[in-house]
């Protein structure tokens, strides 16, 4: 898969406290809080980007408060920026990759495309096509 560029972006966490996990992470881990969100309108769900550096250019913790939804099945996941999702989506399908999501074209948001595939042991990893590119 030479012709397609990969770069880590961040590992999710659940979290029970957001405030909590983020005091924990920029006091005694000597992170900084890189991007915050607040979204009461998906049921007070809370997520805050925390890392060593630029999230263009290092990996960050994605710490996240209450999914939005209480059915919703709740775990950490790895997310891993693309440079073509496209093309890596037929070469996934053709491995027989299983998807938790499909391919889709968020609306809003910083990536073009976003799937969610799952690894031979369940974990999902999340694959995105930035907007601006790779190190965006």
């Amino acid at each position: 898969m030479s012709d397609i560029e990969f770069r880590f972006r961040h590992t999710m966490l659940p979290v029970a406290s957001i405030d909590r996990a983020t005091a924990f992470y920029t006091g005694l881990m000597g992170m900084k809080v890189v991007r915050e969100r607040r979204e009461p309108e998906r049921g007070g769900r809370n997520i805050a980007y925390v890392g060593y550096g630029d999230e263009g250019t290092h990996p960050v913790l994605e710490l996240i408060e209450g999914t939005g939804n209480h059915e919703e099945t709740w775990s950490g996941h790895i997310a891993i920026a693309v440079s073509d999702l496209p093309g890596l989506v037929e070469k996934l399908k053709t491995a027989n990759v299983p998807f938790a999501k499909p391919m889709t074209q968020p609306e809003t948001g910083t990536n073009t495309y976003l799937a969610i595939i799952v690894d031979p042991d369940g974990n999902q990893i999340e694959l995105n096509q930035r907007k601006g590119g790779i190190y965006s």
